[in-house]
């Protein structure tokens, strides 16, 4: 772990990669089955995430909003929207939850949003995620902690063989289900919230819905209060970790920072064989941690030799740094959206929370770049190589896909970076 830097030293952000609370918001409910997210606030904020989840996933995102206006903000407080957005919704199709969220806009004027809920006839679940604070993490993981609270329901009995994931914002839909598949291959039935791996993981369905299709569904949700155990993974949701606790105190909980490389892998395998009696993992389980030790050795040379800048999550830095430490990899610095106790943690020699004007004052400390979209612009002036992860991924087909967790995602992601700083070592032989 390096020098951390929390606060900003400017007054404004410059090429900022940063993301907002409503778009984290927007994302967790789409991982519930056949619920419609309602943006409260202007049109152009839901326009812009509709937009920018289209492009992202590649697939058609069900969204609908209050259209706040300034003018109508301060003369009606936006309890009127609300209610006729709830009835137009209801008009057209037949969600089985509207997920309500807020931007800058209501928050400023001190809308009360949960007073406007209890007046709605109709499955609702709240959340108050102002955009002029925190990031997509922090708006994922109050939309997840605001199911919890709201709808599950509690009980005092427990299911051994029942198990809640709570995975963070940055794991992408098909390895929210190598997780699921990993801990059912010991034998647990798992549920995730929120369950993106089989609503945003580019399957084709029968047509196109004008709501959010697979996820976990309502009932699912309210029926989690009798898990045996409780899995978080991030340090962004260790709050509804515990909000689901207090559904019921017979409930055990384990945390995980993250689920990327061998030594977390390794944990969570011997928490499943701990908590099922099986004397050793799964055979295919077996197989896999041995391909990744196998691509430590293969890529570590190359890796050892490159010097890396990390901007994404902070959750997600915490789990690509490690994997990269891991193998011998050198984050010289790290650049996170927003401040996090999980930055205190992270395997970089500098930590900071910034943009990419930051990363570009300080080129000369990396050679390759792991970040969204908005970092291969900076990677093409500064000639440097780039691994593209976080949100968006815009130039990448099949992103969904995308796996980085467990044995068999870390075995990936390593050879990914390997020829990503081979091919920019080369380039630098050659000019």
């Amino acid at each position: 772990m390096g020098e951390v830097i929390h606060k900003k030293v400017k007054s404004l952000q410059v090429n900022p990669f940063k993301l907002s609370q409503p778009m984290g918001a927007t994302l967790a409910f789409l991982g519930v089955d056949r619920c419609m997210p309602l943006m409260h606030g202007g049109q152009g904020c839901t326009s812009f995430t509709k937009v920018f989840y289209t492009r992202h996933f590649c697939e058609p995102i069900a969204i609908q909003t209050t259209a706040v206006t300034d003018a109508l903000a301060v003369l009606d407080g936006g309890d009127y929207s609300i209610v006729e957005s709830v009835k137009n919704i209801c008009k057209k199709v037949t969600p089985s939850l509207i997920g309500l969220h807020t931007t800058g806009l209501p928050e400023t004027k001190g809308d009360d949003i949960g007073g406007v809920a209890s007046k709605v006839e109709y499955p609702l679940v709240y959340v108050n995620s102002p955009d002029y604070e925190g990031g997509l993490e922090s708006g994922w993981a109050l939309t997840c902690q605001a199911l919890v609270e709201q709808l599950v329901e509690p009980c005092e009995r427990i299911n051994d063989n029942k198990l809640v994931l709570l995975p963070h914002v940055s794991l992408q839909p098909i390895e929210v289900e190598k997780i699921k598949e990993f801990i059912e291959s010991f034998g647990f039935n798992v549920f995730a919230l929120p369950d993106l791996s089989s609503s945003l993981d580019g399957h084709l369905g029968d047509k196109q819905a004008a709501l959010s299709s697979g996820g976990i569904s309502v009932e699912e949700i309210k029926s989690l209060g009798d898990a045996g155990l409780v899995i978080s993974v991030g340090d962004s949701m260790q709050a509804s970790a515990a909000a689901l606790l207090k559904k019921n105190p017979e409930m055990r909980h384990q945390h995980f920072e993250h689920l990327q490389g061998l030594e977390a892998t390794d944990a969570l395998a011997e928490l499943m064989q701990a908590k099922t009696g099986f004397s050793g993992p799964p055979m295919l389980v077996a197989r896999w941690r041995q391909r990744l030790q196998d691509a430590m050795l293969d890529s570590h040379f190359s890796l050892g030799q490159t010097r890396f800048l990390v901007v994404a999550e902070p959750d997600q830095i915490a789990g690509i740094c490690q994997s990269l430490y891991d193998t011998g990899g050198k984050v010289s610095l790290a650049i996170s959206t927003v401040d996090s106790p999980q930055l205190e943690k992270i395997k970089a020699e500098k930590v900071l929370v910034g943009d990419l004007e930051d990363a570009e004052r300080l080129a000369d400390n990396y050679d390759v770049i792991i970040g969204n979209f908005h970092c291969e612009a900076l990677a093409h002036r500064m000639h440097k190589g780039l691994v593209l992860r976080g949100f968006p991924n815009w130039e990448e087909v099949g992103n969904p896909l995308k796996n980085d967790v467990l044995y068999e995602g870390g075995a990936y992601f390593l050879f990914e970076c390997a020829n990503a700083a081979t091919v920019w070592r080369t380039h630098q032989q050659a000019s």
